[in-house]
């Protein structure tokens, strides 16, 4: 889900072929052997159709360009290989970190928005909110028992969502989000989950919950495999990680105008002269990268061009391929805009979907566990 308190992706059999699936281990899951995220990679394009993606953002504001390179652009290429994608919007998760909801029906229409703007199809991609989906929420009462409070205490990930979180206390669903996250993901029999590294703990609870629901009860759930993400992380403007949460990002849906107002109160520093060192000037080379990413370049021949133009002139080079490289898509989303009762029918017809997809799941539990009916 990517991205928010967590972004997943997760990539999944219908049928599960379980036995495909190696055990990862976070640190060496960018290698290349058995298990690793080439070999899974591997294993997607030699057979897409064999898999699904579930993958989600949270309602909590607009996506910006952290999302875009750092996931959305990669379901849309699981997509078009011939993979089945699911998106979730969490909008129950939204509480996890904040004491309301606020505005969540305006954030779920931009996410559909900026999802079929940037294409995915419905004919064969899927979106859904949580709340229309109970059975997700059924799911987590076993997970939680399979789970001791001191292994979600010492979550790393975790601990830095509360450190930002806008509670001045940390709620027990805060505590307890990665096995949300968890049912998220086996519901829909999840088997890989690309992630970031830093969200790796999170998916190592999904991975201790299969696998301990299946030692009690008899298999039922994949354990599923890491897929470490090689995206680049984009710093936002304040010079920290571009975050919705943090008011430091550049929306996909910002106008032209709104995006030349944020890039130019972007932290730089004093050098003059661009250079792009990801290590020892990590702000400006930020912006180097993201100006690449969206000419399609290397940072480096970026750098090297604007050379002693400074600030002002990187800060130019930015706004004019960012917005020259949104300009179809947020051309595309205001055709969208202008047809909500269509936009909300998908969201409809994807509940509907998982409605029957996570039922069919959490019958198996309740068989295997012999109880609950």
């Amino acid at each position: 889900m990517t991205t928010t308190a967590v972004t997943t992706t997760a990539v999944t059999t219908e049928p599960v072929h379980a036995e495909a699936a190696a055990a990862t281990d976070p640190a060496t899951a960018g290698a290349t052997g058995p298990g690793s995220t080439a070999d899974l990679e591997r294993r997607i394009a030699e057979d897409p159709a064999a898999f699904r993606v579930l993958t989600g953002d949270r309602p909590t504001g607009p996506l910006h360009l952290g999302h875009y390179f750092g996931s959305l652009l990669n379901r849309v290429r699981l997509q078009d290989l011939g993979v089945d994608v699911i998106v979730l919007i969490p909008d129950y998760q939204v509480i996890t970190d904040r004491d309301t909801a606020d505005r969540l029906g305006e954030y779920t229409d931009g996410l559909l928005l900026d999802y079929l703007a940037l294409g995915l199809d419905p004919a064969r991609s899927t979106v859904f909110c949580h709340s229309a989906v109970p059975a997700l929420n059924q799911l987590m009462l076993p997970f939680l028992s399979l789970v001791s409070v001191a292994e979600l205490n010492r979550n790393p990930t975790v601990k830095d969502e509360i450190a930002h979180s806008r509670q001045s206390t940390v709620s027990g669903l805060m505590l307890t989000y990665p096995v949300h996250q968890a049912a998220d993901i086996l519901a829909c029999k999840g088997n890989v989950v690309p992630v970031g590294r830093d969200q790796a703990p999170h998916l190592e609870v999904t991975r201790t919950i299969a696998r301990r629901f299946n030692e009690r009860y008899g298999r039922v759930f994949p354990e599923p495999d890491i897929m470490l993400s090689a995206a680049p992380l984009l710093l936002g403007t304040d010079g920290t990680k571009m975050s919705k949460s943090r008011a430091n990002s550049i929306p996909l849906s910002a106008t032209a105008d709104e995006t030349a107002r944020l890039v130019k109160g972007a932290t730089t520093d004093a050098d003059r002269h661009i250079t792009y060192d990801p290590d020892a000037r990590p702000n400006v080379s930020s912006l180097v990268l993201l100006a690449s990413l969206c000419l399609d370049r290397d940072p480096y021949e970026v750098a090297a061009e604007i050379g002693g133009g400074g600030a002002a002139a990187l800060k130019r080079t930015v706004t004019d391929a960012v917005n020259g490289h949104l300009a179809p898509f947020r051309a595309r989303r205001a055709e969208y805009a202008k047809d909500l009762a269509y936009v909300r029918s998908v969201l409809r017809a994807g509940n509907e979907r998982a409605n029957a997809l996570a039922e069919a799941t959490l019958d198996e539990v309740r068989e295997a566990m012999g109880a609950f009916r």
